[in-house]
């Protein structure tokens, strides 16, 4: 087994970085031992035989288990979730993910919004160590359902966050950004989403001097994104502003490369529910949706909105891309997700890859490898 020892930092604002505690306190780093391990074969990886080479794990959305309205709660309270996933998830110097909801136990609901109604996500706190068991480093909380117990809740998902070790971004005001280090690197990272209280896509002036402060702080900075149309529908990337129940979800291919222009190394968005094309773009790389990943209720996970991918993407020590490797997964109700030996995610992202980005710089083979071409 190896250990992970992590250093972790958040941004105190926009123009400077400033440590903080993940266990207690807030004033100086804190170290983080996690062990490799899992209870499947591990997968086939890219290749990381240059020892200068770093390799990050990416994926979708991620509620574990909800309380309300009602229970609807994995087994095992989800120590089962990750069986298959863990390995690629620990592997990886960092991993980075999208979680959906609150984790407290507050008892009134806050949705900032009555349409979403039907869909408020309370994960109990005992469910949230199966984050760190899986192997993941950083959140995403730049979503439409960080808020919906409130900031009471907001509060708790950050207190319990901060004592598993995990460092995450994207409320605006609040966690704007971090830094993690692995190996001697040091990894920027920062989350956007559309509502008002997430960092916003569409302020490219705040995203600009954001993405400066990191890159100043760190070696390799990436950007995840919350947004686009949401359903099977909404795979293809189109081009401009994107809506879902009249409200602005972003013009994400500009965003995207907007990012890249200004520092990011690598960038990875979720929203639609479903996959979406990658692409290569400076020698950077970017996902547009890595769709839904550990949902095992309360979600959507028929037919293709239960693909689950993680895509591993190797960079050099400055961030740029050299090869990746998609790992195709399927959700099971109640169970997570599970590997798909059809690789069927891998196909569907190569898929609209090739109808979507035109004069694309990268090749994905069936079984997901990237390359360049």
């Amino acid at each position: 087994m190896r250990l992970k020892l992590v250093t972790i930092l958040a941004c105190a604002g926009f123009t400077s970085i400033s440590c903080t505690m993940t266990d207690a306190g807030k004033n100086k780093p804190a170290s983080v031992i996690t062990y490799e391990g899992g209870d499947t074969a591990a997968p086939d990886s890219v290749d990381t035989t240059d020892g200068d080479d770093v390799t990050i794990a990416l994926t979708g959305d991620i509620m574990l288990g909800t309380t309300y309205p009602k229970a609807a709660l994995p087994d095992y309270d989800g120590q089962r979730l990750f069986a298959d996933t863990r390995q690629v998830l620990q592997a990886a110097d960092v991993a980075a993910g999208n979680l959906e909801g609150s984790v407290c136990d507050t008892t009134a609901a806050k949705s900032t919004s009555k349409r979403e109604g039907a869909y408020l996500f309370r994960m109990p706190p005992r469910l949230a160590p199966r984050l760190k068991e899986a192997g993941y480093d950083l959140m995403s909380l730049a979503n439409n359902h960080s808020l919906d117990f409130g900031y009471d809740g907001a509060r708790s998902t950050e207190r319990v966050l901060d004592g598993l070790g995990i460092s995450y971004a994207g409320l605006q005001g609040r966690s704007e950004c971090a830094i993690v280090e692995r190996r001697g690197v040091k990894f920027g990272f920062c989350a956007f989403g559309h509502n008002y209280y997430t960092l916003k896509h569409k302020d490219l002036e705040k995203a600009k001097i954001l993405l400066d402060s990191l890159r100043h702080a760190a070696d390799i900075v990436i950007v995840s994104f919350h947004g686009g149309g949401e359903g099977v529908k909404a795979s293809h990337l189109p081009y401009g502003r994107e809506t879902f129940m009249n409200e602005d979800r972003g013009d994400l291919r500009r965003f995207a490369r907007f990012c890249i222009d200004n520092g990011a190394d690598v960038v990875f968005g979720h929203g639609p529910h479903v996959v979406r094309c990658v692409e290569l773009y400076k020698d950077r790389f970017i996902a547009y949706s890595l769709g839904n990943f550990c949902t095992p209720y309360g979600i959507n996970i028929m037919g293709k909105s239960g693909y689950a991918p993680v895509i591993e993407v190797v960079t050099d020590r400055k961030g740029r891309f050299r090869n990746g490797q998609i790992h195709s997964f399927i959700q099971q109700k109640g169970g997570g997700p599970r590997r798909d030996t059809a690789n069927l995610a891998a196909k569907e992202i190569r898929n609209l890859t090739r109808a979507d980005i035109k004069n694309g710089l990268l090749e994905i083979s069936e079984d997901g490898r990237i390359s360049i071409k």
